[in-house]
């Protein structure tokens, strides 16, 4: 008998896991050009300061290394930079080259096509790493937490920032209203595109709770993990050290 391809979801979709890359990889191609206004719009502006809090808890220094995953157009790792004074490497790896194109030119930061589940750099090669609401579209999470890991020299830090669960009752309920019933039709007059912002809120959905994320970064090999929630936890921080 021929064994079943391995499935994981897509959205509100089941798919083999081999095509789901492939498939995030066309949501972002088609909202690219309009993907940082949308983040304005969808949250009011607030992604702003949420990535503020992510670069504020990790504290660059000058002279540092940092890689940010699934980085996209670069607004957190520009102002991973400027935190760091301006000086220091800054690179983001992302899988999609549209993504990367959108980005400002000449900001300093400098932009590799990477996969998240197979980094295209050696073990050890950055003091610090983050992701921005980027693990969420990867297919194996712990592939992606592992390869986070193995480039981080000894003592190096990972944040995660991310779409969690709201812990208010009443304020779960208006944001879940929110999400889908406004974000889609946002999608549809902005972008021109539903379906993309369809799939990015069920992606949410699917996504694990705080505590369970915090599970998989420590069975990653992550040290001292913490969980910070901003906004009622309509987002949440965590951290891990490579010790």
């Amino acid at each position: 008998m021929s064994k079943r391809a391995p499935a994981t979801h897509f959205g509100s979709s089941t798919v083999p896991a081999a095509k789901k890359a492939g498939l995030v990889r066309g949501v972002f191609d088609r909202v690219a050009d309009r993907y940082d206004l949308m983040n304005d719009l969808m949250s009011f502006g607030l992604h702003r300061a949420w990535k503020s809090a992510l670069v504020d808890w990790l504290r660059p220094r000058p002279g540092l290394t940092h890689l940010d995953l699934a980085g996209g157009t670069g607004d957190v790792a520009r102002r991973v930079l400027a935190a760091a004074g301006g000086r220091g490497r800054v690179v983001i790896a992302d899988i999609n080259a549209r993504m990367l194109a959108a980005g400002a030119a000449g900001d300093g930061v400098l932009r590799v096509a990477g996969d998240g589940e197979a980094l295209p750099f050696a073990a050890h090669s950055f003091d610090s790493a983050s992701v921005a609401f980027g693990l969420r579209n990867m297919t194996h999470l712990e592939r992606a937490l592992a390869e986070a890991l193995r480039v981080l020299k000894p003592g190096g830090r990972f944040l995660c920032l991310e779409f969690s669960r709201v812990e208010t009752p009443l304020i779960d309920a208006l944001y879940d209203a929110y999400s889908r019933r406004v974000i889609p039709r946002l999608g549809t007059l902005v972008a021109r595109d539903r379906a993309a912002y369809d799939y990015l809120v069920e992606s949410i959905r699917r996504f694990p709770p705080q505590a369970e994320l915090a599970r998989l970064m420590g069975a990653a090999g992550f040290a001292r993990v913490e969980v910070q929630n901003l906004s009622f936890g309509i987002v949440a921080l965590h951290s891990g050290w490579r010790l």
